[in-house]
């Protein structure tokens, strides 16, 4: 049974990326998601509240789920490349999505994505029962991270991705090394 829902899960999110391609995702309809994908519209319903949920699941399992394992055996760098490259992939979607504003917008779908991620492998990790500093929680650290990739990676879509991969993941990484006072005196 799973088999077949992933299934369903991958055509409602193929037909959703096709339609964002050729109009703004606020105008596309459950209706033509499900026609494009070949099932009735309660089939939608079953596996998606609303269309930014099925957002939501193309950016869980097709950008960020890749780069769990990679994140767990701290291979930062690694994951940071799938993401910039899998996005670049499909450009003309991520170009229109990046759009969305208001109270579903790209931006905070993204960024709550990546949070959890984040968290849930901060948490999976043996953490140290003394912190040097207590405001420093899994919570804290996941927020600060998701913050500052989705930044980065939405600005890169709303750049053009004219920098490739490699390079802003290079980029990212100088960023984060630095600390503020470091990054304006070298620039």
């Amino acid at each position: 049974m799973t088999g077949q829902k992933e299934t369903t899960d991958l055509l409602l999110a193929e037909s959703f990326k096709e339609l964002a391609c050729r109009q703004p995702i606020e105008k596309i309809t459950i209706k033509a998601i499900t026609e494009k994908a070949g099932v009735i519209r309660p089939t939608f319903y079953n596996h998606f509240q609303d269309k930014y949920e099925l957002l939501e699941w193309i950016i869980k399992v097709q950008i960020l789920e890749p780069t769990r394992p990679l994140i767990q055996a701290g291979l930062v760098d690694e994951a940071l490349l799938l993401v910039f490259t899998s996005v670049k992939k499909e450009k003309e979607f991520y170009e229109k999505a990046v759009r969305l504003e208001g109270q579903n917008s790209f931006e905070m779908i993204a960024r709550t994505c990546i949070g959890d991620l984040l968290l849930e492998v901060i948490q999976g990790k043996k953490l140290s029962i003394h912190r040097q500093h207590p405001w420093l929680t899994p919570e804290h650290i996941a927020l600060f991270y998701a913050q500052s990739m989705s930044f980065v990676v939405i600005q890169w879509i709303k750049s053009g991705m004219e920098v490739e991969p490699r390079e802003i993941t290079d980029i990212y990484n100088y960023m984060i090394t630095r600390s503020m006072s470091q990054a304006m005196e070298e620039l």
